[in-house]
């Protein structure tokens, strides 16, 4: 089954809202995915998507500076966060 391009639209503003409301921490794919009710790899593929675009950042350490070998966590950038105050 293909979704259409305004389908990815309305799941990645989905996305952005939700991390904004949780900003500044950072969330696991997983943890997204199950807000968003999506498949982890669809909601990585946009997430993806979305970092190539400047608009979150992947974290793949954990807070001891160990890297994770199978999952990442995402945060807003800060002008994505900025842009999203402003509009509040």
């Amino acid at each position: 089954m293909k979704i259409s391009k305004e389908k990815k639209d309305k799941i990645s503003e989905h996305i952005l809202a939700f991390l904004y409301s949780i900003s500044p921490r950072s969330i696991f794919t997983s943890h997204i995915a199950i807000e968003v009710a999506r498949d982890e790899e669809f909601v990585k593929k946009i997430l993806l998507d979305l970092k190539k675009k400047g608009l979150v950042s992947q974290i793949n350490k954990n807070p001891e500076g160990k890297s994770y070998l199978k999952r990442s966590r995402w945060t807003l950038t800060d002008s994505t966060y900025e842009a999203y105050k402003k509009t509040q």
